[in-house]
């Protein structure tokens, strides 16, 4: 499991989670499933319930929210969030779409610094790398619809899988956030960065 600040990336989810009103989990778990679930439980350490729908081989995150479908039958409504997302940002503005199918979107952070110049080419100061207002990005939170479940592949992308086909056919929307703490940790640079942000964010 991929730690920041000692503490695994699901850890923080299941806290923000929590947070946010959500006490009932189900986890989708493949690659080292016995030390997730080892760590967690049944989530009483969170004071949460946590249920767990293991792959016996990678389906992808449509395949994976699919493979949960007999512990979603009950729910009109559910959220997914993605394994290597770290967030603070407020659910109940997506829950609150009425019964719109939603992802959250957020500024795309330039991966540079950047130079700003007058009109002359003069310098007259630098950003480390700041966020791009004009471009959003998928955050890797959903909140959707049961009738989504029809529209997942047994294997595959729910993002280049399923949201096209719901894009297409008017039943999708975005949920922007901009003032709020969001990092895809996806290389050891990304954990350090994170590390450092939190620390600074939190204290």
């Amino acid at each position: 499991m991929v730690e920041v600040l000692e503490k695994p990336i699901v850890a923080w989810q299941i806290e923000w989670l929590k947070l946010n009103g959500i006490d009932e989990l189900i986890l989708c778990v493949g690659y080292m499933r016995e030390r997730i679930m080892d760590y967690l439980g049944n989530g009483s350490r969170y004071s949460v319930s946590i249920d767990y729908v293991v792959e016996d081989e990678p389906l992808g995150t449509g395949g994976a929210v699919k493979n949960a479908k007999p512990l979603l039958n009950g729910e009109e409504r559910f959220i997914v969030v993605n394994g290597d997302i770290i967030t603070d940002l407020n659910i109940a503005r997506m829950v609150t779409m009425q019964n719109n199918n939603s992802i959250a979107v957020v500024p795309l952070p330039s991966p540079y610094g950047i130079v700003e110049m007058s009109s002359d080419s003069r310098i007259t100061g630098f950003r480390e790398k700041p966020k791009l207002d004009q471009f959003w990005i998928n955050a890797g939170v959903y909140c959707l619809n049961h009738d989504v479940l029809a529209y997942l592949p047994d294997k595959g992308s729910i993002e280049y899988d399923t949201f096209p086909q719901l894009a297409s056919k008017g039943m999708l929307y975005a949920v922007k956030y901009k003032d709020v703490y969001w990092r895809s940790i996806d290389t050891h640079k990304d954990v350090e960065e994170a590390s450092k942000e939190l620390k600074e964010y939190k204290g």
